[in-house]
């Protein structure tokens, strides 16, 4: 089994539209020690992520995702848009510009390229109550896990969720909410929560 654009396409609009569905909540959560704001500009990323797919020429998939990903980083609303750039643009970083089938391999190198990128933007690391703590575990389960590209999905997927899960336990360190404190423990990230949703509808749409 390999991933082609057809496949792409798919996990990227599975990926959208799960990010829609729960963006009130994602809002609910960062209302509490954050702007409020987060579910409003996934929600932003997600309409332009389903704008863009039907508009794939003849970009490869590494060019696609590069191209998406500077798209996202130019939506408004805090640090999200930059950030979602990033990671999806991250996706492609290490993939090919010819590569048209991607293999188990090559969704592992999605993977590593996605955080290579990110750790080029911040310094944050599992335990500072950000989407690294859903990111970080999920490349991780992804580099250790063996089997198909699905199979390589779906535990990066279950391990996100268990990272966004993790967060609630942890002091926020970034943003506005660090100045909670000890108060935003029991509250997950807002940002880790979507990365979760993220990589679960890329793994739902293979």
């Amino acid at each position: 089994m390999t991933i082609d654009r057809a496949a792409v396409t798919a996990m990227l609009t599975s990926a959208a539209r799960l990010l829609a569905d729960d963006s009130d909540h994602l809002s609910q959560i960062d209302s509490r020690f954050g702007d409020g704001d987060h579910g409003i500009t996934i929600s932003k990323i997600s309409k332009l992520i389903l704008e863009r797919l039907p508009q794939w020429g003849d970009e490869s998939i590494h060019d696609f995702l590069d191209a998406l990903g500077m798209a996202v980083m130019e939506v408004k609303g805090g640090s999200a848009g930059p950030l979602y750039g990033t990671m999806i643009g991250g996706l492609g970083a290490q993939l090919g510009e010819e590569e048209t089938e991607l293999d188990s391999a090559a969704v592992k190198r999605m993977f590593s390229g996605c955080l290579a990128e990110m750790e080029d933007i911040t310094d944050a690391k599992v335990g500072d109550k950000t989407m690294m703590d859903a990111l970080i575990p999920a490349v991780e389960a992804a580099q250790a896990a063996e089997g198909s590209p699905k199979d390589i999905l779906d535990v990066a997927a279950a391990a996100a969720e268990a990272g966004a899960k993790a967060s609630e336990q942890f002091v926020s360190k970034y943003g506005r909410a660090r100045s909670y404190k000890e108060q935003t423990i029991g509250t997950p990230d807002a940002g880790a929560v979507s990365t979760a949703l993220f990589f679960r509808g890329l793994a739902q749409g293979l």
